[in-house]
């Protein structure tokens, strides 16, 4: 009876063996899996904390080079002004006063200015204008030539830019980018339906443009392939709804989550050239969207290569390991808004 139990007995002592070894191999590969996950969100974290630094870095050399290489320019003696610049290879303008001014305070451009700057510049591309004041001057008197027009606190009239005026002035003209411009309205935005060759508009904090003024000039806009809308009054869930009605080409979107809802967000699914998303807080509200709802959503975008999520406080969270995971194919950026900095090159 013995000798019957004793084969009996050591083939369960190698069953609960091969139970345990095939235990261990199953808790290591769930180690190793964490791991990795783990090791892919830092990785993506800190890349994109380093091209931030970079690209400040860059900012910096290009105006420490220029401080040491250009001096004074013929512009700033010839306006009088002590105007700080950077003018690399025709494609790069940027003009600062020496002093930081409220943008009531801002230093008035002439047209005479806006002038010889086209003069001395005859192949300028891109222009950046930091707390000026642009009253007396139309968005007509900007050298033709410009491809990226950029303002940060910058002053303008009501009459800067109308759909009326000349539909030839800044037939180039690709990409505009306007921060804390307060006078900024319907009006003005209506306006550069007149520029054809437009595919980037950046609006942030142009608190006077109104959700019928964006949805009514996007229908003119439809061939823009990145709007951002930050720090506006705007809802976010109106934003999107003219997003997804008129402009079905965009394929870089970012927008403050103020407003925004599932069914808000629910209206990009399936957008065709949508390949950059993101949502930038801080301002969440018991109806944002759960991440669960965000990665539905993101899931019938078949383009979709970035999302990135900015000042939602879902860094290292259970939401971040949901949208890494459920989204293998994109690049997902979870982290805190950047803080603004106070230097203008930045």
């Amino acid at each position: 009876m013995a000798g019957q139990e004793d084969p009996v007995q050591r083939e369960i002592h190698q069953d609960w063996a091969n139970r345990e070894y095939i235990e261990i191999i199953t808790s290591s590969i769930k180690k190793i899996a964490d791991f990795l996950n783990s090791f892919d969100m830092s990785c993506r974290s800190r890349l994109a904390t380093l091209n931030e630094k970079l690209t400040a870095l860059e900012r910096r050399i290009e105006y420490i080079e220029a401080r040491v290489t250009k001096g004074l320019s013929p512009l700033e003696e010839a306006s009088g002004r002590p105007w700080l610049w950077r003018h690399v290879d025709l494609t790069l303008y940027t003009m600062r006063p020496s002093h930081v001014a409220p943008p009531s305070k801002a230093p008035q451009l002439s047209p005479a200015l806006l002038r010889t700057l086209g003069q001395k510049c005859p192949n300028l591309q891109w222009l950046c204008l930091h707390v000026a004041d642009l009253s007396m001057v139309p968005i007509t008197r900007l050298p033709s030539t410009l491809r990226t027009l950029e303002l940060d606190s910058c002053e303008i009239s009501m009459a800067w830019l109308l759909k009326q005026q000349d539909p030839t002035v800044l037939p180039l003209l690709e990409c505009i980018m306007l921060d804390r411009v307060p006078a900024f309205r319907d009006e003005h935005l209506q306006g550069l339906t007149r520029f054809w060759a437009l595919r980037s508009l950046v609006l942030g904090g142009t608190y006077r443009v109104t959700e019928t003024g964006l949805d009514a000039s996007l229908q003119e806009l439809s061939y823009l392939q990145r709007l951002e809308v930050v720090g506006c009054t705007l809802s976010a869930d109106s934003t999107l709804l003219a997003i997804s009605c008129h402009l079905r080409d965009v394929w870089k979107i970012w927008l403050t989550v103020r407003g925004l809802s599932a069914p808000g967000l629910a209206v990009l699914e399936g957008m065709p050239a949508l390949e950059s998303l993101c949502l930038q807080g801080p301002l969440v509200t018991p109806e944002m969207p759960t991440p669960t709802e965000i990665l539905s959503s993101c899931l019938t975008m078949p383009k979709l290569r970035v999302l990135e999520l900015q000042g939602l406080g879902w860094e290292g969270q259970e939401a971040e390991k949901i949208l890494c995971k459920g989204l293998p194919h994109c690049m997902v950026i979870v982290r805190a808004c950047p803080k603004e900095s106070m230097d203008w090159w930045i």
